[in-house]
């Protein structure tokens, strides 16, 4: 029977699986990384904050496709809070955790990507219920999209469990990968095979599923008077949502690829001389994608914006709309779905604009 390593510290498994690298951390590469890692940390911790607030904030929003996308915003959220915890338990510090720390550090990241990941996937299936349909929307209730969410979080917190649960190498040290000294090799072959499995299917997914607006945006287009930018939404939100899947898997191939040699017991492919390099491209990922939300989309950004720049100015546009009938405000407030997607094709805000032109004519 093989004996269990539970008691030991990390510098045991370390140490045997000669993972010197962690040892060539000098104080001031140590206090750079940190630096580093904090200042994009904050960003990622204010931007999706942000995000999600607009989300909330914006009636607009309200709608399957915005929710998923606060959604991910929130699993980018959680993988700032792993990315700190990674922060201050890395480097000389890594040899001295326990073997229960570390795996929280390392669940952590895994539930985060798990969360993402799985969220897209959810995005991919709503935007395929909507696109084949040929609507901005799908039709999911508030009901569906909320257990979805749960359902998202689920899958993540089970999966970041998994070496937890057992499938790790603590009572079978000869199979200990390198770079994650207390996983089993076959796991992170299992789990970096099936993120890269999953990216190919959605990439294919998307990439049909644009070609299919295309195709049927250019037929309708000589066939139907409405209006332009109405035609072209759906396209544009599909440009969102494939820019950010092509972030994110631009941002975490070359990880899962660096995991999966390690599974592979790669002993001469230097995966030790990268790791660091390629966990902060990953890191990277989850500061790109509020700046591809408010790039993308302009009432997004727009709702980002008056939260920053402009409370103040909001609180007292407020006191001023109160002595406005509402028909001045907005064009209509019927909150039915065809003028709410207009309102989201065309990028109408009510109110600062509204008004400056009601000003001017």
């Amino acid at each position: 029977m093989n004996e269990c390593y539970y008691d030991k510290r990390m510098d045991f498994f370390y140490n045997r699986t000669k993972a010197d690298t962690v040892d060539e951390w000098t104080g001031a590469q140590l206090i750079g990384v940190l630096c580093f890692g904090t200042f994009f940390c904050l960003f990622i911790f204010i931007s999706n904050s942000l995000v999600i607030a607009a989300v909330v904030k914006n009636k607009r929003f309200h709608f399957p496709f915005y929710y998923l996308l606060a959604n991910l915003a929130a699993a980018d959220f959680l993988a700032g809070i792993a990315y700190v915890f990674l922060m201050f338990h890395t480097g000389p510090r890594s040899k001295k955790l326990t073997v229960d720390r570390w795996f929280l550090r390392q669940g952590l990241l895994d539930t985060s990507l798990t969360a993402s990941l799985v969220n897209l996937l959810v995005i991919a299936v709503e935007r395929h219920m909507s696109i084949m349909r040929m609507k901005i929307h799908s039709n999911l209730t508030k009901k569906r999209v909320t257990f979805l969410i749960i359902s998202i979080w689920a899958i993540a917190i089970f999966m970041g469990a998994v070496p937890t649960l057992g499938w790790n190498c603590l009572c079978d040290i000869t199979v200990c990968s390198s770079l994650a000294p207390i996983y089993s090799r076959s796991y992170l072959v299992f789990w970096s095979v099936l993120n890269l499995v999953v990216f190919f299917i959605m990439v294919v997914v998307y990439i049909r599923i644009y070609m299919y607006v295309q195709r049927k945006t250019n037929v309708l287009s000589s066939h139907t008077s409405g209006s332009i930018s109405r035609r072209r939404t759906p396209v544009k939100l599909m440009k969102t949502v494939m820019t950010v899947l092509g972030a994110f898997v631009v941002c975490w191939t070359p990880g899962l690829v660096v995991l999966l040699l390690d599974g592979l017991n790669c002993t001469d492919c230097g995966i030790q001389n990268v790791k660091r390099w390629f966990l902060l491209l990953a890191l990277l990922n989850s500061v790109m994608n509020p700046i591809i939300y408010s790039y993308k989309d302009d009432e997004m950004w727009a709702t980002m914006k008056r939260m920053i720049c402009c409370s103040s100015e909001d609180k007292s546009q407020e006191r001023r709309s109160s002595r406005i009938p509402s028909t001045v405000l907005c064009r209509s407030t019927d909150t039915s779905g065809h003028y709410i997607e207009d309102g989201i094709i065309q990028g109408t805000i009510c109110g600062k604009g509204d008004l400056s032109d009601k000003g001017n004519s």
